[in-house]
């Protein structure tokens, strides 16, 4: 059941690509994402504001530290989104396939098993295939690089802080940061103003609500099962469906070598974690008895 719930939240995230670059052409940067963190805090804040006394103070500083890892990386990824491709920032977002498994073994001592380790190299392979299949922007890509491992060390850190706290209130402090972060840069910048049109908001509500409260708390729930490296493999995932909601609704062109980096990135997945290949049959599964109704 994680890995159903975690790949969804790949689909949801790949789509996003789109919606988001298309919106920040309308709509300033740091405005979209207050706004968008604000709908994420107060969409979880329904169920979760009681629950946040429960964290005490070391676990209101845990969501804060993941608060700060993650609007970092999200605002660097946004940014080099400005500025290069979707599927650019697609790919190179899933090079945290990679980093999360380093920065644990260099921060903390964490080993990882040789299936997962072939897994990674196998999807490293894919994601240098995928590389090749575009030209975006060099500025672009090194923010987004950025923004890489700022999320690894997130996906590292909810691993040592999952088990520890309520995953409900350490994902809302974790989304309340990033909004109290993203509102003073937008308000220092003279950027916020009231959001207009159908692109905007669409981009907004998804992100907010769906790429935001529902995907982080996921991500908490499930590190309490998976590992760090397992969930930033799965993560990987995001990549491919950047990469096909990019050829399907950006005008992103793959070819042959960027559908063998996808299937390469696939297969490491599978090596690593079997029962994520089950979890793709589900899911592919409950989508096509969803479009037959």
């Amino acid at each position: 059941m994680p890995l159903v719930a975690l790949i969804a939240v790949t689909a949801v995230w790949g789509v996003t690509f789109v919606q988001v670059k298309d919106a920040v052409e309308l709509y300033p940067l740091y405005a979209f994402l207050a706004v968008r963190y604000a709908i994420a805090t107060g969409v979880l804040g329904v169920v979760g504001a009681r629950r946040v006394r429960t964290l005490g103070r070391a676990g209101f500083v845990a969501g804060a530290i993941l608060g700060v890892l993650l609007g970092v990386g999200i605002g660097l990824q946004t940014a080099g989104l400005e500025r290069t491709t979707v599927s650019s920032t697609g790919f190179i977002t899933g090079l945290y396939v990679v980093l999360t498994p380093l920065f644990g073994l260099f921060l903390f001592r964490t080993r990882v098993g040789l299936e997962v380790w072939l897994g990674i190299v196998l999807s490293v392979a894919g994601l240098a295939m995928l590389s090749g299949v575009h030209v975006g922007s060099t500025n672009g890509d090194l923010l987004v690089l950025a923004s890489t491992a700022a999320q690894a060390l997130q996906i590292l850190m909810v691993e040592r802080y999952a088990n520890r706290y309520d995953a409900v209130a350490l994902t809302l402090v974790e989304l309340a940061t990033c909004l109290a972060g993203f509102l003073v840069l937008a308000l220092a910048r003279g950027e916020l103003s009231l959001p207009r049109g159908w692109t905007v908001w669409g981009a907004l509500v998804v992100t907010g609500v769906f790429a935001s409260a529902l995907a982080y708390l996921i991500q908490v729930w499930a590190q309490r099962r998976l590992s760090a490296a397992r969930i930033a493999l799965v993560f990987s995932l995001e990549t491919v469906f950047a990469g096909l909601f990019g050829y399907w609704l950006s005008g992103d062109r793959l070819g042959w070598l960027g559908w063998g980096g996808c299937a390469a990135i696939l297969g490491g997945i599978v090596l690593a974690e079997p029962a994520a290949a089950r979890a793709l049959r589900r899911l592919v599964g409950w989508r096509t008895l969803l479009l037959s109704d």
